[in-house]
């Protein structure tokens, strides 16, 4: 099995109320695809410019990902990204956006992308995400993340991809944007409604939830004693949540599968916000996600079934 990641790889510069990076290896691909790549063979797809060096290459390859198709631009520089975080580190100020390479990306696939069974299609240009989605007829599961941005102009182009693919990841505050719902339940099941099956809606620091029409499931974000950075947390969360889907390629997708698949998801970008940008995951073991999944399971059970006499 493979599963292909279209999108960015990038630097990015993080201010945090305790500490800050100037430069540090970055993007939605990179950290969708570290943490995808404990679950399936990854290819990203993306563009680079001249500053993107071997050894900041080998922090993907030295996990086995396939960077075949990470375009080189000769004279380019990569995109990057600066922003800070306010002291709930829940919120943030975006302080510098440069585009570079990425700014003209046409993704160029490999037939090795083109006919991975799991596809995802992370935050871009919802245009450029239909024209991957149109290459890659063999995929049998396929995702799609994106920002306030497109749906703010280019929303008749997101809503088209929404219509094509399986599933579809966003933030709450995105997803009710897109609907004009009030509530994230509401808003989800009128995204049913447009195409996709499966619903993720990420809430930051208080977790995340999958809604289908055959039911939903809730998880909290896994509790820490600190928070170094977030950069990358959606991200790390949507490759455990794909990735651990693309390992269990049965379908139709099943809603205990979805259950294990957002555990998953929430192990892996807890570890991602424990240490800044891809640290502390590049070191990550599989042993270590599957002990915090277990802690996670044993916070999140009780027994409802227990009687008790209420007063009325």
């Amino acid at each position: 099995m493979s599963l292909t990641v279209v999108g960015s790889v990038a630097f990015d510069a993080v201010e945090t109320p305790s500490a800050k990076r100037d430069r540090m290896l970055g993007g939605a691909a990179t950290h969708f695809a570290l943490a995808a790549s404990f679950f399936d063979h990854v290819n990203v797809v993306g563009v680079v410019g001249d500053d993107f060096s071997a050894e900041d290459e080998a922090v993907l390859t030295a996990h086995k990902i396939d960077t075949t198709d990470i375009e080189h631009v000769a004279g380019g520089k990569t995109f990057f990204w600066s922003g800070r975080y306010h002291d709930n580190m829940n919120s943030r100020d975006t302080l510098d956006t440069q585009l570079n390479v990425f700014e003209t990306f046409e993704p160029k696939l490999s037939e090795a992308s083109k006919n991975a069974e799991t596809l995802f299609l992370a935050n871009i240009v919802p245009a450029i995400q239909l024209s991957v989605l149109e290459q890659c007829e063999q995929a049998t599961f396929t995702a799609v993340d994106s920002m306030d941005l497109w749906i703010n102009i280019a929303k008749d182009d997101l809503l088209k991809v929404i219509a094509k693919v399986d599933c579809i990841i966003l933030n709450d505050e995105e997803i009710e944007m897109l609907t004009g719902e009030g509530t994230i339940v509401s808003a989800a099941r009128a995204l049913l409604e447009m195409g996709p099956s499966i619903v993720v809606a990420k809430q930051g620091k208080y977790g995340a939830g999958v809604i289908t029409k055959e039911g939903s499931f809730w998880v909290p974000a896994f509790p820490l004693h600190e928070v170094s950075d977030p950069t990358g947390a959606g991200d790390s969360f949507a490759g455990g949540f794909v990735g651990y889907i693309a390992a269990h390629p049965e379908r139709p997708i099943t809603l205990e599968v979805l259950r294990r698949a957002m555990a998953y998801g929430t192990a892996v970008a807890s570890f991602n916000v424990e240490e800044f940008g891809t640290e502390r995951v590049a070191r990550l073991t599989g042993p270590e996600i599957i002990e915090r999944v277990k802690e996670l399971a044993a916070i999140t059970q009780f027994d409802g079934d227990q009687p008790i006499t209420l007063r009325r």
